[in-house]
């Protein structure tokens, strides 16, 4: 109190804070609140490193089996036949990476248009777009293998990446939609005003005002619906099966042939009773979950740079 005292006298103000007893702010765990929260705190980080240890035993297990085959031959030569040594699955990420284009191609402006009307329309029509977009998040993927089977394998007659690039882009398209409206809706209306009090028309806006301001919303959804799609397996069996040589061939893409991927490369490899075939599908693993956290790396950057002014 003498030294509140000294310092009022010297300042000349009065200190708000002189008749406080700030002993009784001390966190103590003999008190029963800060005994609970104590408590607490210690239980939820324990559960959290005990629901992280399968995740890390995953990626431990994939560094250690798979990463001992890693090699540039992995990129560049075709998979072994049974008994063989070496190969590789260069063959499979081609594929992998070509139907994931097309199938970005396929939903990116469908579902970005799809975006737009939800986030400027308000109707019963676009609730019900709304609700069936939601319900796609959670349909199965095997589901959409067979939509894909039925609607090109069928119809053209033989399995091929066209196919699988169109069962991915229909797993992709509600997370594409989805996340593209929330990040359109987020865009300040301030600015679409400023927008119509220039003279803009609603196309202007759209596309000079909304889609460049939320690109960067977009783009994490974009990221977000590509590393799912990446690693499906089953729609990719019913559609575009498996080949053991290049998409590339003779000078062209063979779309409409049976195409390889990773995921199912893994599901073929992973059964044989060959070492060499398991230990390709052990390193295919890990190269597929490293593109995959790749993808959501680069969704959750440009989702944390996402401001809008």
């Amino acid at each position: 109190m003498a030294t509140n005292t000294l310092n009022q006298s010297l300042t000349g103000v009065q200190d708000p804070f002189a008749g406080l007893d700030f002993s009784q702010l001390e966190r103590s765990l003999r008190r029963p609140r800060t005994l609970i929260d104590f408590a607490l705190t210690v239980a939820t980080t324990g559960i959290t490193l005990i629901a992280l240890v399968p995740l890390f035993s995953v990626v431990l297990m994939l560094l250690w089996r798979g990463g001992q085959r890693l090699s540039l031959a992995l990129f560049t030569q075709l998979p072994p036949a049974p008994m063989e040594q070496g190969g590789g699955f260069g063959n499979a990420i081609l594929g992998t990476l070509v139907m994931v284009i097309i199938a970005l191609l396929l939903s990116v402006p469908l579902g970005l248009l799809t975006a737009v009307y939800l986030a400027q329309a308000e109707s019963r029509v676009a609730e019900i777009v709304r609700f069936c977009a939601k319900v796609l998040t959670g349909f199965p993927s095997i589901l959409a293998g067979v939509f894909a089977y039925g609607a090109i394998v069928l119809a053209t007659g033989r399995f091929s990446a066209l196919a699988g690039a169109v069962a991915l882009s229909v797993l992709m398209l509600p997370t594409i939609i989805l996340t593209s409206e929330d990040a359109i809706r987020m865009v300040p209306s301030r600015m679409k005003e400023a927008a119509a009090g220039m003279g803009a028309t609603p196309t202007q806006t759209v596309w000079m005002v909304l889609l460049p301001t939320a690109l960067p919303g977009i783009l994490t959804g974009v990221m977000l619906a590509v590393a799912r799609a990446a690693g499906e397996t089953a729609p990719l069996i019913f559609t575009a099966l498996f080949s053991n040589y290049w998409l590339w061939s003779h000078g062209s893409m063979e779309l409409l042939q049976p195409t390889a991927s990773l995921a199912v490369l893994i599901y073929n490899f992973a059964g044989m009773p060959f070492k060499n075939q398991i230990e390709l599908a052990w390193a295919a693993a890990l190269v597929l979950v490293l593109l995959v956290l790749a993808l959501n790396l680069i969704g959750q950057s440009l989702s944390s740079r996402r401001a809008y002014r």
